[in-house]
């Protein structure tokens, strides 16, 4: 069975008349690694938006057999999304475990008072990430890289069943990219689902095995690494 199901599916942008991705017809089991890649404005951000029911769209959106459009904020309690652009100004008071904590929230609902489990949780995401060392600095203080990481810590605060990334390492140094490539990784080994957007091929980890190519808002190629990479 699939998890992610979208069948003739189009999105366009409020006020829009051209629709950014068109004719979308795309399936993802439990467990896969799924890498998106295509020229700028292709429309790989939209696609991750539309999976995740961020924006309106026709066809059919089909997650964990439920419709995104119906099921939209329950299905969402079980989805981490990363996305491309976030920024904070220095001024921004909240510390690094306030903002880890956010995304716990949208596991358990922001009227829920964080029990001792769910800090638990966020001490532990913090060190899966290497991170644990910010958890009380303030998040207008932190570099490119630091940020980075933070935001994919709030995303796996809601221990998701699908991550969705959006430019994961375009932050990191070489680094911090190869360790938090080996930690999406281990994630996926874990069998959770895992749909990533790069525009850098060669910071696709090995483990991923299936790549999408999209042009003009549609699915060019959709086949094994080797077969639309040519390596």
């Amino acid at each position: 069975m699939s998890m992610i199901k979208l069948k003739n599916v189009k999105t366009t942008y409020e006020g829009e008349k051209t629709p950014v991705i068109k004719d979308i017809n795309l399936e993802v089991k439990r467990g896969e690694f799924l890498t998106v890649i295509g020229p700028n404005g292709a429309g790989k951000t939209t696609l991750l938006e539309t999976i995740n029911g961020l924006l309106e769209s026709r066809g059919e959106v089909i997650v964990f057999g439920k419709d995104i459009r119906k099921f939209g904020t329950e299905i969402r309690k079980n989805i981490g999304y990363v996305p491309q652009d976030f920024s904070c100004d220095s001024l921004t008071p909240f510390l690094v475990k306030d903002v880890v904590m956010m995304g716990r929230f949208g596991k358990i609902g922001v009227l829920r008072s964080p029990s001792k489990k769910d800090r638990e949780i966020i001490r532990k995401t913090l060190s899966f990430l290497g991170i644990s060392e910010l958890e009380k600095k303030p998040i207008g203080k932190l570099s490119g890289g630091q940020l980075q990481k933070v935001m994919i810590a709030r995303a796996l605060a809601k221990e998701p069943e699908i991550l969705l990334l959006d430019e994961p390492f375009s932050n990191l140094d070489l680094n911090s990219r190869s360790d938090i490539s080996g930690k999406i990784s281990f994630l996926n080994k874990k069998e959770m689902t895992v749909i990533m957007v790069v525009h850098d091929i060669s910071s696709i980890p090995e483990r991923c095995k299936r790549i999408v190519l999209i042009n003009n808002g549609k699915i060019i190629k959709d086949d094994g690494r080797e077969k639309v990479l040519g390596g």
